[in-house]
Formats: C-alpha cells, sequence, structure tokens
C-alpha cells in the first residue's frame, strides 16, 4: 500500500477532460454554459450561438475567456 493520494495528484487527475471526449459533449450546452458563454460574448463582441453543444461550448468558453478584458485585468 502507498501513501500517494491520486485524488491530490493533479497530474494523475481525470477531471480535466478534452470535450472531444466527453461522452455528453454532443449534448445542447446547458443552462450555465449558455448563462456564461452570453457574458463573454458580449465582452468580447463575438455573436452568441445559442445552438452550440457542451463541448463546442466549452471550448469557445475557453477561448473567450483569454480575450476577456475583464478577465484579464482580474
Amino acid at each position: 500500500m502507498t501513501d500517494a493520494n491520486p485524488k491530490a495528484d493533479a497530474a494523475n487527475s481525470n477531471t480535466v477532460k478534452d470535450p472531444d471526449d466527453w461522452t455528453t459533449g454532443d449534448e445542447p450546452m446547458t443552462g450555465a454554459q449558455a448563462s456564461y458563454l452570453k457574458t463573454l460574448c458580449e465582452e468580447t463582441d463575438h455573436p452568441f450561438d445559442d445552438t452550440l453543444t457542451k463541448g463546442d461550448a466549452s471550448k469557445l468558453i475557453d477561448e473567450l475567456q483569454d480575450k476577456s478584458k475583464r478577465l484579464k485585468n482580474g
């Protein structure tokens, strides 16, 4: 038995998955995703698309977070 705690080891974490690998990635985005994405779209002058899947919304959120002046200055 080892003293290692796999849940505490970020390198072995499976909590961050590529949206392309999500089993639910093709489902419609969640309400929380839509709300946050709409805010990010407004901040970055990016058109909001309410037909995105969970996976595509997640990718766009990541992309727009990098472009948001509010988050860069936060």
